[in-house]
């Protein structure tokens, strides 16, 4: 990644110093990519430093974690006030957060910059997120817009908020990321397990579905990946183990979802399900001993083709929306001002999670820069309407299949819920009140003299309880 963004930014006409701990790696780098490029090589950081011109701008790009700060440490004697420190792994944001207060105290600059694409995106045009100090923004725009993939002639990359505000949305993007793949994984299986499609018949669906409204970088690729065969001429995907890795940046999205009390399930499930698909051996032993139903399709194969297309479309929608969510509540809680437009763009090229969808949220935001919910555009609200029939088809034809769709049927849950003036949620606070003393309140309708509105109240409901309650509502 960090060779490539040199080799991307001297194709833009910036003089790159480049540095790494194991200095053979700089002069054989030198040599080779990027012989005859505006590159120069530094040995030590105390050479790195003298090379760069004031203020100076470094990028880190290391292992998230300890290696970042440790490395800060290793820049500290030889920098000055001013000088700009860029983080561009895929930091947490806590440690973007106390990281840009530190250098702050120091005079220093700090950037946490998302960066997307992998190591193609960094070469020819990543996205890139980039938050923190945003005195250090005017020093650092032009080289980020320019070496950032471009959408319609704008660039993949804006200025998202303060402090953590950058590695956040590139935290979400990355949750949205394990999403989208899970939900094509859903359709795979059920295009394969459920109605018995060959790789190829797969891989012809999503070539199909690659040119409509589901035209996305993740469609893309798995086409290919269905198309490859192995060297015996079978398809390679049907050789690799069932069981997913993770690097943890799903379930950060998921863990702040619950801190920030946001319904953010589409993630969630998709991080569980790599969680499930990691047990294989239990998953293994089970399957001999656990029974359900055995898939029987009988019907019209473009149909289901057509339903499933609905269901991918409307399960991301559903799952952009919860992003959107998160990201609206994350800018309330930690005081970010963030630029829902900005984001949305920086996400349309470059990145994995890159889509001509993301054109129509970038669109959505624009005009509405409020919006309260995705779901509330009329864009949006149209394609759900229009996508029910067929997302709830799949989801029904699948539980009855006994194929496992966590990710489909947890977006038409909370799509349903969502939808829902009453939930059930009145039981459930009763209950709380009953055991815990946990108090309710009632609906201003049925408001009275021992029921006040707006009130905790408690209710000995047996009559061998106290009436003494908790001390708070959520308690």
């Amino acid at each position: 990644m960090g060779q490539n963004l040199i080799l991307n930014a001297a194709d833009h006409g910036y003089t790159v110093v480049a540095f790494n701990r194991t200095v053979s790696k700089v002069d054989h780098f030198l040599e080779n990519e990027a012989k005859g490029k505006s590159v120069v090589g530094a040995h030590s950081i105390a050479e790195l430093a003298a090379k760069l011109k004031k203020p100076r701008r470094i990028i880190l790009l290391v292992k998230a974690g300890k290696a970042v700060d440790d490395f800060i440490e290793l820049l500290l004697p030889h920098l000055e006030k001013g000088d700009i420190i860029i983080d561009g792994g895929n930091s947490h944001f806590p440690d973007s957060n106390r990281r840009d207060a530190y250098l702050a105290e120091k005079g220093l600059l700090f950037v946490g910059s998302g960066v997307s694409g992998g190591e193609e995106g960094a070469r020819y045009g990543p996205s890139l997120m980039p938050g923190g100090n945003e005195l250090a923004w005017p020093h650092i725009k032009n080289i980020f817009q320019d070496i950032a993939a471009k959408s319609d002639g704008e660039p993949c990359c804006d200025w998202v908020g303060d402090a953590g505000a950058g590695h956040f949305v590139k935290m979400v993007h990355n949750g949205i990321e394990y999403g989208d793949m899970q939900l094509i994984c859903e359709a795979y299986d059920i295009l394969k397990r459920g109605a018995g499609f060959t790789n190829k018949e797969i891989g012809d669906v999503f070539t199909k579905w690659n040119k409509g409204v589901l035209d996305s970088f993740l469609i893309e690729i798995t086409r290919d990946i269905l198309y490859y065969n192995d060297d015996d001429g079978t398809p390679l995907v049907e050789k690799i183990l069932d069981t997913a890795g993770q690097k943890g940046t799903g379930k950060w999205t998921a863990i702040n979802a619950l801190d920030l009390g946001m319904p953010v399930t589409l993630i969630g499930e998709a991080v569980f399900s790599r969680c499930l698909s990691a047990i294989k051996s239990e998953r293994t032993r089970a399957s001999k001993i656990l029974t359900g139903p055995t898939p029987a399709f009988s019907g019209n194969k473009e149909e289901l083709i057509d339903d499933l297309e609905q269901a991918l479309y409307a399960s991301k929608i559903i799952s952009y929306a919860q992003g959107f969510m998160l990201i609206r509540e994350a800018g309330r809680e930690y005081g970010w001002k963030l630029n829902n437009p900005a984001i949305a763009l920086m996400w349309r090229g470059g990145c994995i999670i890159r889509s001509v969808f993301l054109g129509d949220i970038t669109r959505a935001y624009r005009q509405q820069p409020d919006l309260e919910n995705l779901l509330f555009d009329d864009f949006f609200h149209s394609a759900i309407d229009k996508a029910q029939s067929g997302w709830r088809s799949i989801v029904s034809k699948s539980a009855l299949w006994g194929i496992p769709t966590p990710a489909f049927s947890t977006a038409l849950s909370f799509y349903d819920g969502y939808r829902s003036e009453r939930l059930p949620a009145n039981l459930l606070q009763a209950q709380r009140d009953y055991f815990g003393a946990h108090t309710f309140h009632v609906l201003p309708e049925f408001a009275s003299a021992t029921l006040p509105a707006n009130q905790d109240i408690h209710i000995n409901w047996t009559g061998r309880g106290g009436n003494v309650s908790a001390s708070t509502y959520l308690a």
